[in-house]
């Protein structure tokens, strides 16, 4: 099976396909994790994109049944160096070629990734053909002029309707997620943390969730451009200052438009499971596990009542936020990896910790009706 990348300048990279028969357009981003294929590729946040990796060689661990991080891939395909047809891991049920094969996603490989990295870091993330249907150079161009890239993809990345997920025996608190595209761990790193969870849909008003009466609010990460998720901004707005809210990735980018601020497109997305992170608030730095193509303008938070937290240091980006008046942050990346590391994972500590002093402070200041 042969395998064609086509460019929007014009680049062609031919090589040999996996996966399924199938053709797709989508934006081409590079990825610099060196395993975690199969959190990135079922990832939401990686909807609508066609993923370059940098590690010269996927699939060598194979498949597994517990590492998706949704109920199928997300991405719209996969372009690597050179793929393992053969894994070795007492955990793996299928070869990745099998697993894009029977979810549709076509994979290609025998190409020179590192140009292709290198193209995208000159001239940005762009939008691209993958095929693996032997199309022609002429087909190639005629898709990618005649398709238009969503930009909404959070609106239908999550739950249709509301989902209860309990995790433990005992759930000291009830955290409502307005869910733009949840990714399992997250999930898990609040089940964990002894909070049971109430996954609401895009669009859901801020009446309808705070008459669930939840200790706490998440928004989640997600794909898409940030602006294009009015709903999600407007809910934010209504009920920053009213329970704890926490934001992640989308959730993140859509607080900081709540307030006031602006957002924009990266370059080339930060996507990897090796940026470095700076707290502003304590100095500390750690390493991060990231998936996301746009950033907050920190200019812009200017009389926003946000201030910034956290800092890329490899481009001095905006990666967190926190009110100054209330119980609210923000983050821009995964805290507890899935792929990568976990050093971030105490943020959920700490939104723990921000519901348990906001309950405190409402049965001091007179139960319900004070959150009222």
């Amino acid at each position: 099976m042969t395998g064609l990348l086509y460019l929007e300048d014009g680049s062609i990279y031919r090589g040999k396909g996996f996966g399924a028969a199938a053709t797709k357009v989508g934006e081409i981003d590079f990825n610099t994790s060196m395993s975690g294929y199969q959190e990135l590729l079922t990832d939401p946040a990686a909807t609508g994109l066609i993923v370059n990796m940098t590690y010269p060689l996927i699939g060598n661990y194979g498949i597994s049944e517990i590492d998706n991080q949704s109920d199928r891939v997300r991405a719209f395909g996969l372009v690597t160096r050179d793929i393992s047809f053969r894994p070795s891991n007492r955990c793996s049920v299928m070869g990745i070629s099998e697993w894009l094969l029977e979810q549709g996603v076509p994979g290609i490989y025998n190409v020179d990734t590192r140009a292709i990295t290198k193209k995208i870091r000159m001239n940005g993330a762009c939008k691209c053909v993958i095929s693996t249907e032997g199309i022609s150079k002429d087909r190639a161009m005629e898709l990618l002029v005649g398709t238009e890239l969503k930009a909404d993809y959070m609106k239908s990345a999550g739950v249709d309707e509301s989902v209860h997920v309990i995790g433990t025996e005992v759930n000291n608190y009830k955290v409502a997620v307005i869910d733009f595209g949840i990714r399992k761990s997250t999930l898990d790193a609040l089940t964990g943390r002894g909070c049971e969870v109430i996954l609401v849909p895009y669009g859901a008003a801020a009446d309808d969730i705070l008459a669930m009466k939840p200790d706490g609010l998440l928004l989640s990460d997600g794909p898409g451009a940030p602006l294009e998720c009015e709903a999600g901004i407007k809910a934010a707005a209504d009920l920053m200052g009213k329970i704890p809210l926490f934001g992640i990735g989308m959730g993140h980018l859509v607080v900081a438009l709540a307030a006031g601020g602006h957002t924009y497109k990266l370059k080339h997305g930060h996507r990897g499971a090796g940026q470095s992170v700076k707290d502003a608030l304590t100095g500390r730095t750690a390493i991060t596990s990231q998936n996301h193509g746009y950033a907050v303008d920190a200019d812009s938070l200017k009389d926003s009542g946000l201030i910034v937290s956290h800092i890329n240091l490899n481009d001095g980006s905006v990666e967190g936020l926190r009110h100054e008046s209330f119980p609210a942050f923000t983050i821009a990346y995964a805290p507890e990896g899935k792929p990568g590391p976990n050093d971030s994972e105490v943020l959920y500590d700490d939104f723990v910790k921000m519901m348990h002093c906001h309950k405190l402070e409402t049965k001091k200041g007179g139960g319900a009706d004070a959150q009222e």
